[in-house]
């Protein structure tokens, strides 16, 4: 049996917790999902959500060296002006999820990369049929714990790229004086 833990090493391991910086998120952002090639993907960032969510449609499955994959279509953009990209991931899990509104159904879970503000990590990402939504993806806990603090009256923060600054012009030529 192991011993009980000393305050002082709890206190050493909040410490260490506590020194690692969050970033502030709004409640929408937008993120790249490296292994898709997407870039600037709207998310609504969603507390309420244990596990992200991806606008999905044409799901199917097939088998690729031995293993389970699964090839859809991505839906970015706005509603109306939506973009349709094709994708293929490895399936990770098929699961039960809850929604919102207490339905219960089963969604395919796959594993993929997603970049924002200067951080990229692994994450499970389960496809849904989210086309009457607002956000073709949802930001759920799993991927704001330990990396972000959320800010529910701000939206897009992530930091814009620096303008950058011209060299001051040459002055024009001046005619020769004779």
């Amino acid at each position: 049996m192991s011993e009980p833990q000393s305050s002082e090493s709890k206190k050493k391991r909040r410490k260490k917790k506590a020194k690692r910086e969050l970033r502030v998120i709004g409640w929408r952002a937008r993120v790249d999902l490296p292994d898709f090639g997407l870039e600037g993907v709207q998310v609504k960032v969603d507390t309420g959500a244990r596990t992200s969510s991806l606008h999905a449609t044409h799901i199917r499955h097939f088998t690729k060296d031995g293993a389970e994959w699964v090839r859809f279509r991505v839906h970015t953009g706005k509603r109306g002006a939506r973009v349709h990209t094709a994708v293929e991931a490895p399936l990770l899990d098929c699961r039960n999820i809850r929604s919102s509104n207490g339905a219960v159904e089963e969604r395919i879970v796959i594993a993929t990369r997603i970049s924002t503000m200067g951080l990229t990590w692994d994450a499970e990402v389960t496809l849904a049929k989210r086309g009457s939504m607002a956000f073709p993806m949802l930001l759920g806990r799993a991927c704001l714990r330990e990396r972000f603090l959320v800010d529910s009256g701000r939206s897009y923060i992530k930091p814009r790229p620096p303008i950058p600054v011209l060299p001051p012009k040459a002055p024009a030529p001046q005619p020769p004086t004779t």
